[in-house]
Order: structure tokens, then C-alpha cells, then sequence
């Protein structure tokens, strides 16, 4: 009875270290919060008008050309970050097919149209706000759990890379959404940023609360120079200087309130991605990028193909590579690249306290 005790135990610690090697072997965990930016499909669940599941959407994306539920003709940021982990992408967390070993690639809790304020993006009715994306965080780290045990599931998280892209739509989609709307009766613009920064580093504090220790936080990107904006709101086919003021109040703020929090924990949790710089660049120089134009979206209609949505009834450009933009509000995924370029090697201008290529090098040594 002893030996087969014996053999029973055998079995289970080589099984068990079979099993514990593979998760070593996997990719560190990756972990996606926020809006359409990052959105890879969740809202493909929901009943919602904020959604990208339908033509042109996804005519680049690899292998399929199909649409997926992300705001792109192909890949969006968080799948070519996970490309640059040597990771297949995140699946959206409301997928089915997120159960089983596919829980320690991560998951992707972002959903289009979602802001900062919980009263940002109301028209959209059925998405999935900040504190519900955090509530999924806890359920997704009970799943992680009954997987691979507490202590292992606490420690793929406290390693994983996080990505949090929010802030854009609480202007687009609620100051600005229409004229004397009722935050901006509520605040002059420089207050409604203070307030939002202040609002944004509790959902911060929240997420390392709940585990998250390195945590890429883009700021907006150049809201009045995207095809929308200038459809509607810019002078002469030029930026809206309303928005753009907007981004520059917010992104400085933001920046240095992700140090303040760093200082305040006492280690860099907190990595500031200036993705508007990256931005600002193409959209001022194009043709240095090998873009036509960072003006006009490649699918969409009215001026700048900015007005509306993008669907099989727009117009769309042959080449979506030669276009900054691939919807009205969204970058096409030769832009989304150069973002993540800047985001793996970028300088502290980019990267602040440093990008993702240091971060990675930094954390294979502990």
C-alpha cells in the first residue's frame, strides 16, 4: 500500500512539474484594459452600436480578412505588443474560447466606447465600463486560480505586462459629445482635466490594488487631428484646436500623476506612453512615414471621410497603408505599428521612465 502511495505521489509531482514547467514556458501573462483602441471584440457580445464586427473592418487582419471586432483593417496595439512577446494574441474575455491554458496568454477586458467617467459613452448603452472591466479582472484571477493554484496565479499576475488605453472618448464621447453638454457646463476645460486625472488615478490605484505591477498607460491621441474632428470641427481641413487643447492639458497631467503615483508606491508601476507624440508625428510629416495622408480616413464618408460610420456602403482606399487612419477615429495598422515601435524603443520623451524593450531586459533578470 506504501509503494502505490508512493507511485501515486511520483505521479503526481512529475505531472504536476510537466505542468509547471509549461506555464514557465509561456509568454508572461498579458493583460488589456480601455476603449476602441484596444478593443479586440468584446463588444462583439453585447447589444451596442460600438461595435466593428461587420465589412471593411478587418480586411488586413491575418490569416481570415474578416472583421473580429477590433477598430482596424487589421491588428490593433495589443496584438502587436503580443506579437513583440513572442505571444499569440489576447482573446476579448466574454470569448468563449477564453477557458483552459488560454487564461495564462491573458485577456483583453477593453470595450469600445468606454471612458474614464462611468457617464462617458451613455449612447452606447450596453458596454463594459472601467469598474466592470476590473470586476472581470477578479473573476478572471479566480479562473487563473482554479487552473494553476492561488500562489502561482498571484505571481502570473504580479509579472504580467498590462496595457490601459482610456481618456479620448471622455471628451469625444462626453464634453464635446454636443454643444453645452453637461460636463462642460459643469467644468471649464482645464477643471474637467484636473477632475478626470483625479478620477483616473483611483481606477490606477484600483489596478494595483488588484495585482498589476507593470502597466503601460497611454495617453489620448491627438483627438483634434483625427478625420472626424476635422470634418466637423476644424478650420479649412486644419486640427480643431478645442480638442487639441484638450490632449495637451490632459497628456502632461496624466504623466506626471503616473510618477506621482510611482514615487508614492515606491517602484516605476507605472510607465507614461506618450502614443500622442508618436502620432503628432506622422500626422505633421506623413510623407516621412511613408503615408499619403494623416488627414483623410481611408474608410468613411463626408469631408475626410470623417462623418459616420465605416461600413460596406463607404468609401475605401486600395491601400490601407498609405493612410494614417483607417476609420474616422481610429489609426490603421501600419500607424498602430510605428506606435508600438515607439512604445518598445522609444526615448523618455516616449517612454517615461522607460520603454518596453528595457522593461522586458529589466524583468528577465528578476
Amino acid at each position: 500500500m506504501a509503494s502505490l502511495s508512493s507511485f501515486v505521489a511520483l505521479v503526481i509531482l512529475v505531472v504536476g512539474g510537466i505542468f509547471v514547467h509549461e506555464i514557465e514556458a509561456i509568454p508572461r501573462t498579458f493583460l488589456v484594459f480601455g476603449d476602441s483602441l484596444v478593443d479586440n471584440g468584446n463588444n462583439n457580445y453585447l447589444a451596442t452600436t460600438a461595435r466593428a464586427d461587420a465589412p471593411p473592418y478587418g480586411i488586413d487582419y491575418q490569416p481570415s480578412h474578416r472583421p473580429t471586432g477590433r477598430f482596424s483593417n487589421g491588428y490593433n496595439i495589443p496584438d502587436i505588443i503580443s506579437q513583440k512577446l513572442g505571444a499569440e494574441p489576447t482573446l476579448p474575455y466574454l470569448s468563449p474560447e477564453l477557458r483552459g491554458e488560454k487564461l495564462l496568454v491573458g485577456a483583453n477586458f477593453a470595450s469600445a466606447g468606454i471612458g474614464i467617467l462611468n457617464d462617458t459613452g451613455i449612447q452606447f448603452i450596453n458596454i463594459i465600463r472601467m469598474y466592470r472591466q476590473y470586476e472581470y479582472f477578479q473573476e478572471y484571477q479566480s479562473r487563473l486560480s482554479a487552473l494553476i493554484g492561488a500562489s502561482q496565479a498571484k505571481s502570473r499576475v504580479n509579472q504580467a505586462l498590462v496595457l490601459i488605453t482610456v481618456g479620448g472618448n471622455d471628451f469625444v464621447n462626453n464634453y464635446y459629445l454636443v454643444p453645452y453638454s453637461a460636463r462642460s457646463r459643469q467644468y471649464p476645460l482645464p477643471e474637467y482635466v484636473k477632475y478626470l486625472i483625479s478620477e483616473y488615478q483611483k481606477l490606477l490605484q484600483k489596478l494595483y490594488d488588484l495585482g498589476a505591477r507593470r502597466v503601460l498607460v497611454t495617453g489620448t491621441g491627438p483627438m483634434g487631428c483625427v478625420p472626424s474632428e476635422i470634418a466637423q470641427r476644424g478650420r479649412n481641413g486644419q486640427c480643431s484646436t478645442e480638442l487639441q487643447r484638450a490632449s495637451s492639458l490632459f497628456n502632461p497631467q496624466l504623466e506626471n500623476m503616473l510618477l506621482g503615483l510611482n514615487k508614492k508606491i515606491g517602484r516605476d508601476v507605472f510607465i507614461a506612453a506618450n502614443t500622442g507624440k508618436t502620432h503628432l508625428n506622422f500626422i505633421n510629416n506623413p510623407g516621412q512615414y511613408g503615408f499619403k495622408t494623416s488627414k483623410i480616413a481611408c474608410c468613411g464618408q463626408g469631408p475626410n471621410n470623417g462623418i459616420g460610420l465605416c461600413t460596406q456602403l463607404s468609401n475605401l482606399c486600395s491601400n490601407r497603408d498609405l493612410n494614417a487612419f483607417w476609420d474616422a477615429f481610429h489609426p490603421s495598422e501600419k500607424a498602430n505599428k510605428l506606435i508600438v515601435n515607439d512604445i518598445m524603443t522609444g526615448t523618455k520623451a516616449y517612454m517615461n521612465p522607460m520603454n518596453l524593450s528595457t522593461i522586458l531586459a529589466l524583468d528577465a533578470t528578476t
